[in-house]
């Protein structure tokens, strides 16, 4: 399903769109983004605990656990590089693993790490297309964090 080199290559796209972002935001003076930016620093930890099996602690999705932009760039660009290590150890094997984890309203699920990784990826492309959307909102062109130009600028 999922490959090392391809978890590998999300993660880390996964960590340069957020830097596009975070410097687009800061260029631009977008606090009023802060909760949504939170809310997937959250949900990464969230899951960083659902894949390594642990309790998170958290009883909802909506925290603002670093109410400072810097801070939560700072923090967010920590768990990104824990995400960018975590992917480059796994193999086909271990991203199969399945895992039993509880969701923060109390339900019980199961999946592979492989998928838990995806949603962690698939949950914040969809925030960060959200958040490109409020730019226009203030009259600024979103910056670009498409996965094809991060490709580009890989090379």
């Amino acid at each position: 399903m999922l490959t090392t080199s391809t978890a590998l290559t999300l993660a880390k796209h996964n960590h340069w769109a957020d830097q596009v972002l975070f410097h687009a935001i800061q260029t631009t003076l977008f606090d009023t983004l802060l909760g949504t930016l939170n809310h997937n620093h959250q949900v990464d930890l969230i899951w960083r605990a659902h894949l390594l099996s642990t309790p998170h602690g958290f009883t909802h999705r909506r925290g603002l656990l670093c109410p400072n932009f810097p801070d939560l760039i700072h923090h967010q660009m920590e768990l990104n590089q824990w995400y960018i290590d975590w992917a480059g150890q796994q193999d086909e094997k271990s991203l199969s693993v399945k895992g039993k984890f509880t969701y923060v309203n109390g339900t019980q699920a199961e999946m592979a790490r492989g998928e838990m990784f995806l949603h962690v990826v698939t949950h914040k492309m969809y925030h960060r297309g959200w958040v490109a959307q409020m730019f226009f909102g203030f009259g600024v062109c979103p910056p670009e964090m498409d996965f094809g130009v991060f490709l580009g600028e890989r090379v």
